[in-house]
């Protein structure tokens, strides 16, 4: 169900932004040709819809929106976790080919040289090398265990729970950082 936002009334208006929309009345799909389109509620549906998040790097999983052919924001979901199964699947899809932030499942080989970090990791993008300057500005720590790497030419490595990484990798990140 659309939010009142505050007013009481129930009516949504284009003022209204954004308009949070409740998991259990949203289905994500995807027509021929790969257009994915997303109701909501059964009686509203938008075609070439467009998934980002608001808060990319604090956030990942909250306030994703929604938006239409012409960038509008339709509506903002707060809670991704909320979706069935197969629309988180479909959101998972568009935000990882959208954002294209490489999950570090396993580090191989970290080392420092000189105020530079040289990495070998395996990631749910298979295995990658990537060289890190100044890892003090390059590396950021969201929520205590997830932590964000950027290389030298912007890529962005994510380690989304610290204690998830077996315990070599572990020591490896404590070694650079």
């Amino acid at each position: 169900m659309v939010s009142d936002n505050g007013r009481g009334d129930g009516q949504a208006t284009d003022g209204d932004l954004p308009i949070y929309v409740d998991a259990a009345s949203m289905h994500l799909f995807y027509e021929p040709a790969w257009v994915l389109r997303l109701t909501i509620a059964g009686n509203r549906s938008y075609p070439n819809v467009k998934v980002v998040r608001a808060a990319p790097l604090t956030q990942p999983d909250a306030y994703i929106s929604f938006l239409d052919g012409d960038d509008e924001e339709i509506c903002m979901l707060e809670d991704l976790t909320q979706l069935d199964a197969a629309s988180r699947a479909i959101v998972d899809d568009e935000l990882s080919r959208r954002y294209l932030t490489s999950i570090v499942l396993n580090i191989n080989t970290a080392r420092n040289e000189f105020g530079t970090s040289y990495w070998e990791v395996e990631t749910d993008r298979g295995r990658r090398e990537f060289v890190v300057q100044n890892v003090a500005e390059n590396a950021r720590w969201f929520g205590g265990k997830r932590l964000l790497i950027t290389d030298v030419d912007g890529n962005r490595f994510e380690i989304p729970n610290l204690d998830r990484l077996d315990r070599a990798s572990q020591v490896l990140v404590a070694q650079i950082l």
